[in-house]
């Protein structure tokens, strides 16, 4: 995927042993034009779809479907389904980035898994992509993930799955992930905070033990209760109310408008408006249908600030904590076991970072 996530990656695209059979001994040109034709049969000219489903105009006149869906929901899954079928999409783009296409190629019992599993390895791993702080807060949130998880017994992304499979069952169509990578949102996210507000975010997560249901999840998908819940937490942080929600509402649309091109169509390359389904969470439409016929501007949302010295210092504290914690274990442990433990590669890193950055 490049990084703009606005082409094709072969790693996730459509297989073309889902495609329907054709008969043999026939041309590329021959089989192409038949596949074509069979998807314009399949294709509805006024399809009933969900409620949940926003259609959006392009000035060449090619048409977006945009799906709101709740993302632990079987009926978004439905949703989904349902619109691929009926749309016969050129295009399907999903709110998903490289760094988490891995979403797609897992099964259920696998994710779930993974979503419970937070271990000393993805905390590592979370840090050396993000930073100390951007890494710390991405596992919070994983735990809040595997909360829910654990409360509903499904994994997320169910939606962006079921897009992948219909979007295999369509000829020509092709599989797109829509949104702003994740080191991106996470390290402006944090760098919005102050020290305060870091503070409280990472606490409410840390101790979040309410109760979900798989009705509280539905109610998601009801826009303006939707609402409601945004502004409450645009009261209590705006700045990551502007990082999470609305800087990528421009990413996603920004994207959802670079696949709403006019296509080729076969034998002739003859130029025709393209049909698109977008798949993004709920919280993301009224974003997207505001921002749709705006001029968009994405790199301005795509830089990330180098660390204050402030916050140098204060994860050079941490770490010099974490590290005098291990001293004396290491001291405890006796001589050989703490070079050992000192070998490690984690360590190792940890002994990098907190050489000072450059002034």
């Amino acid at each position: 995927m490049d990084q703009d996530n606005n082409s094709e990656d072969e790693s996730v695209g459509p297989s073309e042993e889902e495609l329907p059979c054709l008969p043999p001994g026939l041309s590329d040109g021959e089989a192409m034009g038949l596949l074509w034709q069979l998807r314009a049969q399949r294709r509805q000219s006024s399809p009933e779809l969900p409620e949940t489903v926003t259609r959006l105009t392009a000035p060449d006149g090619s048409l977006l479907y945009l799906v709101g869906t709740a993302h632990f929901s079987d009926s978004s899954k439905n949703d989904v389904a349902t619109t691929i079928r009926a749309v016969q999409p050129d295009v399907v783009v999903v709110e998903l980035c490289q760094y988490r296409v891995s979403m797609l190629k897992m099964d259920e019992n696998t994710l779930l898994k993974e979503a419970k599993d937070i271990n000393l390895e993805k905390v590592q791993h979370a840090i050396k992509q993000n930073g100390l702080m951007s890494g710390l807060m991405q596992i919070l949130l994983l735990k809040v993930s595997a909360h829910i998880t654990e409360q509903l017994g499904m994994a997320p992304g169910g939606e962006f799955r079921e897009a992948f499979k219909e979007a295999g069952q369509v000829p020509f169509c092709k599989f797109h992930l829509g949104d702003r990578p994740i080191p991106v949102t996470f390290k402006r996210a944090i760098a919005a905070l102050s020290l305060w507000q870091k503070a409280r975010l990472a606490w409410g997560l840390c101790f979040l033990s309410d109760p979900i249901s798989k009705e509280d999840v539905e109610k998601c998908k009801q826009k303006d209760l939707l609402e409601q819940t945004m502004s409450e937490m645009i009261g209590e942080f705006p700045a990551l109310h502007q990082t999470i929600v609305a800087e990528r509402d421009i990413y996603l649309t920004h994207t959802l408008r670079q696949a709403t091109c006019c296509v080729e169509a076969p034998p002739d390359a003859q130029k025709v408006p393209a049909v698109v389904v977008g798949v993004v969470g709920m919280g993301h439409v009224p974003g997207i249908e505001r921002n749709w016929e705006k001029q968009l501007n994405i790199n301005e949302i795509m830089s990330v600030a180098p660390p204050s010295r402030f916050g140098w210092v204060l994860c050079t504290v941490i770490k010099g904590v974490m590290l005098g914690m291990l001293g004396y274990a290491c001291y405890r442990a006796g001589g050989s076991i703490g070079r050992a433990m000192l070998s490690l590669p984690a360590v190792q890193s940890v002994l990098e970072t907190l050489r000072p950055p450059p002034a």
